[in-house]
């Protein structure tokens, strides 16, 4: 399998602070990757600089092929990356339905002009979009508040709709930002199992995540950062016994 996703020697510095210094990575398409480390590693602002939310200082980040420092988010999402945050979010005001339905936008298609001078052709899409987004509702339990205001979703609820936003838009790479924050067991399975629906789809997906028990049985292998550098990329397996994952996590016998 080639790489979707190539980070090569990476640097990006707040103010005197080096976030990520010299990271190099690279994610098999077809695969879930776990992207792991201490808190301060660097993991989130990597994931912040490959979506386009920061530019890197130096380095090169390619996707699909394609260089895409400078790109803006909106920009890289339309090469069919799609990113989550640590808190889920939401358009308030629309219903679940449409906040699913917001996934499957396609603004070349769904153009004023193209509307009027090909209405029947769309009408029958929105018909079969409309569908597929019931479809989705009810494998994501959702089905029930379909047309209620997002806003008052709870926290579970709020994390399955990303899901569902996510399978809608059917993305190339996905990118999780700790998905299994404050979420209770029986979502965390749920969630699991969607991340193996988005892998048996078709995309590709990095998850950022504290719970290594759920990275374990979750992903296909790991990258391990700290202090801003990747210091080890395998299967979880071949960690275990890495000196440098284990003093990274639970410092050395000095400390």
């Amino acid at each position: 399998m080639s790489a979707l996703l190539e980070i090569e020697d990476v640097t990006k510095s707040f103010g005197g602070v080096v976030a990520v210094n010299g990271c190099t990575m690279s994610v098999r398409e077809g695969t879930v990757v776990g992207l792991i480390g201490p808190n301060g590693a660097g993991k989130s602002s990597v994931i912040d600089l490959v979506s386009g939310f920061e530019r890197p200082d130096s380095g090169r980040i390619r996707f699909a092929g394609r260089d895409v420092v400078g790109r803006r988010p909106d920009q890289i999402s339309r090469l069919g990356m799609i990113r989550t945050f640590q808190t889920p979010r939401e358009w308030r005001d629309l219903s679940v339905i449409d906040n699913v339905r917001v996934g499957k936008c396609d603004l070349d298609r769904d153009s004023l002009w193209r509307s009027l001078v090909q209405a029947r052709h769309y009408r029958r899409i929105e018909q079969e979009e409309t569908a597929e987004l019931r479809e989705l509702m009810t494998h994501y339990r959702l089905d029930a508040v379909r047309n209620a205001r997002a806003v008052g979703l709870s926290g579970g609820q709020k994390r399955l709709l990303e899901f569902a936003r996510i399978a809608a838009a059917k993305p190339r790479l996905t990118i999780l930002d700790e998905p299994m924050g404050g979420v209770n067991p029986v979502l965390g399975e749920r969630i699991g199992e969607a991340i193996r629906e988005l892998k048996r789809a078709g995309s590709t997906v990095v998850v950022v995540e504290h719970n290594l028990p759920f990275i374990e049985k979750t992903c296909d292998e790991v990258v391990v950062m700290d202090l801003g550098t990747v210091i080890a990329q395998g299967p979880f397996a071949d960690l275990r016994d890495n000196k440098r994952v284990v003093d990274a996590y639970l410092g050395n016998d000095d400390e």
